[in-house]
């Protein structure tokens, strides 16, 4: 006995299978932790294909989940705002990366972040999006998306110091 398997539980199960890792690092670059990505990325499968929705694309079922993982971040972020102000009371060890580990090092200041400013540094650097992208996703104006990119860069500058790039520069 063969069963058909209704149009979105197709495009769920495509759309997990051809882009399921590419929305697992997509949610690791915002929240830094491979179980929370985990977490992100199947809450927002279920936001996305928990409801009937009409005849999705496999792209634009993507979209859908992409959006729900940014606000999914976002909204928890928000929830943890009280541990993040007492967190360094708990903390066990240096979690400093060793020599010549950058990867770590960027990883670890871009946890430093805060919510806003990851989402639009991973939105404008991971995604690609310009600004005014970026600032229809996050529902902010562009001037205010610049703002947290420009804040972004001075930390993360200052932090990890000049890129390769400047200091080729010859004066």
């Amino acid at each position: 006995m063969s069963t058909t398997v209704p149009g979105w539980q197709e495009v769920a199960a495509t759309l997990v299978a051809e882009r399921g890792d590419a929305l697992l690092r997509y949610a690791y670059l915002l929240c830094g932790s491979r179980e929370d990505a985990a977490d992100l990325v199947q809450d927002a499968l279920v936001r996305t294909f928990g409801r009937a929705r009409g005849d999705l694309s496999a792209a634009a079922a993507e979209a859908y989940v992409r959006r729900a993982i940014l606000n999914g971040f976002l909204d928890g972020t928000r929830r943890a705002s009280r541990w993040r102000s007492i967190r360094h009371l708990a903390a066990t060890g240096d979690e400093t990366a060793g020599p010549g580990d950058e990867r770590l090092d960027v990883q670890h200041q871009l946890r430093r972040l805060s919510p806003r400013e990851r989402a639009c540094v991973v939105l404008r650097y991971w995604e690609d999006l310009p600004v005014d992208g970026i600032a229809e996703r996050l529902g902010i104006s562009p001037g205010t998306v610049k703002r947290y990119l420009s804040d972004a860069h001075v930390k993360l500058a200052h932090a990890l110091g000049p890129s390769p790039s400047t200091l080729d520069r010859r004066p």
